[in-house]
């Protein structure tokens, strides 16, 4: 399964870079107006990504905004290719609106890495697994379990694909492994599902002991969208909501910290070792 398309997710990736280069070249959202000759309500739309961008305004406006030659072509072609069909689109009824746009974008990510503190990867979780901390959370309608867990099996499948595999790099707290989420017998099944997805030479999975204290990701759970022909953009959920993190200095701020967990981690293999003795302490 390759790169998966989502107009909507790369409406907003076009749109966050338009705004940030007119922002950086000083211009004002009136002014761009006059350059494709539309209103500035357009512009705005544009920005936001609720109009779909044509090539030919985002040429114009990189041009006027002085972009290199380079980001003018790649964000054109990027325009170009924004209708695709929304590859989740059976589950848009179930899938809150602030999470619409992060669900499109990892569809569309070349890298994913993350650093989770309380419970399994939502790209690693078995279906059993996921039921459970789907049914226990207050966000997620009982009537609606199964399909939001059939959603996170979907966006699965691109780590297991045959083409353009998704690379995924996953930093967890040695706490996510002692916390039993569905049981014992549901537990033993996840942990034995990580040492199988960890020899995968597309996943890189690591566990940062409690013994090694304080560190830079103490802020919370976060994540990095890496693209093969956009910028890079930062997630972090909240209870209902979440923050998109787009200024690419503080994105390559969490980049820096996921380098520095990764130091301090277990390598891969002593990784699977200690899930290895987690599931022997289950059974």
């Amino acid at each position: 399964m390759a790169v998966r398309g989502d107009p909507s997710a790369l409406r907003w990736l076009i749109g966050v870079e338009l705004a940030n280069f007119r922002k950086r070249a000083g211009q004002t959202i009136t002014s761009a107006a006059k350059v494709i000759n539309c209103s500035p309500a357009k512009i705005g739309h544009l920005e936001s990504g609720r109009n779909q961008q044509q090539p030919a305004d985002v040429t114009a406006l990189l041009r006027f905004y002085g972009a290199d030659v380079a980001d003018v072509d790649r964000l054109a072609r990027l325009a170009g290719s924004a209708d695709h069909q929304t590859w989740w689109a059976p589950w848009t009824d179930v899938v809150p609106d602030w999470l619409k746009t992060f669900v499109g974008l990892e569809g569309m990510a070349t890298r994913s890495s993350s650093y989770s503190p309380l419970i399994i990867p939502a790209l690693l979780q078995t279906e059993a697994y996921s039921l459970g901390v789907t049914a226990g959370s207050s966000r997620v309608r009982p009537d609606q379990d199964e399909r939001i867990v059939s959603l996170r099996v979907a966006r699965q499948r691109r780590i297991h694909a045959d083409a353009e595999r998704l690379l995924f790099t996953a930093v967890i707290e040695e706490a996510v492994l002692d916390r039993v989420i569905g049981g014992p017998v549901i537990m033993s099944a996840q942990l034995e599902h990580l040492t199988k997805v960890a020899e995968l030479d597309n996943v890189e999975l690591r566990v940062l002991l409690t013994s090694v204290g304080a560190h830079d990701a103490l802020v919370g759970e976060f994540t990095v969208l890496d693209f093969a022909a956009a910028q890079s953009v930062g997630y972090v959920e909240l209870v209902n909501g979440a923050v998109y993190i787009q200024d690419q200095d503080q994105v390559a701020g969490y980049t820096r910290i996921v380098d520095r967990l990764r130091e301090v981690a277990l390598s891969p293999d002593d990784t699977v070792q200690a899930i290895r003795s987690r599931l022997a302490a289950l059974q």
